[in-house]
């Protein structure tokens, strides 16, 4: 069967990396955490006082930014490397989500991430969700998933992620958190969070995770299908 690229998108706290990292398991498919890699980023600029104004200063951080991700047989999950040190915990504290959007939103950073995660699937056989996967990283996936949910169902799963994680941090807080990155992803000039014309819309709010992962994997395998007959007729 022909691989396919599997692009998901959506507001964040929808499930797309959890839905995202299962579908790439059961498909034996590699897995891409775009949001871990801006946030990567974000946690390098903060740690190096990075000016997000200075285009030069900008440009100098990417050039000293190396990001991988390496599997964790323990946690049984892609862990993210930035320089290589394990930043995966660090990463998802909220003073980065607090950033994470304006350092995304730089020009700069953008065109640089979107090469590298253009570079990652062109041996296809890949599961990649963000923002505009489907719409600027890889227009022409196969598969373009676009995810959203309740705003409130939305921060009560972040608050758990967060509680999980040992950190305590009220709803009201990750509700204005959340309704900043929404206004800051969907306006933005670079990659800005939107649904692509020909992507399926999956709402989570009433939907659990195994519901979500049949969702994409009945999909994938009818791309599959649909890749590897039009192989044969051409």
């Amino acid at each position: 069967m022909k691989k396919i690229i599997i692009a998901i998108d959506g507001y964040s706290a929808c499930g797309k990396s959890t839905t995202a990292k299962i579908v790439a398991s059961k498909l034996g498919y590699a897995y891409i955490d775009t949001g871990a890699m801006y946030r990567a980023t974000t946690l390098y600029f903060h740690e190096h006082y990075v000016n997000i104004t200075d285009p030069k200063a900008i440009h100098k951080a990417l050039e000293n930014i190396h990001i991988t991700f390496v599997f964790n047989p323990k946690t049984n999950r892609s862990e993210t490397y930035l320089n290589g040190l394990n930043v995966e915990d660090e990463i998802r504290k909220m003073y980065i989500s607090e950033n994470v959007s304006e350092v995304s939103a730089i020009k700069e950073v953008r065109k640089y991430m979107v090469a590298l995660q253009q570079k990652m699937g062109k041996k296809k056989g890949l599961v990649m969700d963000g923002r505009d996967i489907g719409t600027a990283v890889f227009p022409t996936a196969e598969l373009k998933i676009f995810m959203q949910a309740d705003m409130h169902v939305r921060a009560f799963r972040r608050q758990q992620e967060l509680l999980e994680k040992k950190q305590v941090v009220g709803i009201e807080d990750i509700i204005e958190n959340i309704a900043k990155r929404d206004h800051l992803d969907t306006t933005r000039e670079e990659g800005p969070l939107k649904k692509a014309e020909e992507a399926y819309v999956l709402d989570t709010t009433h939907m659990t995770v195994d519901e979500q992962v049949d969702f994409v994997i009945n999909l994938s395998v009818g791309k599959m299908i649909e890749s590897h007959n039009s192989i044969i007729i051409s």
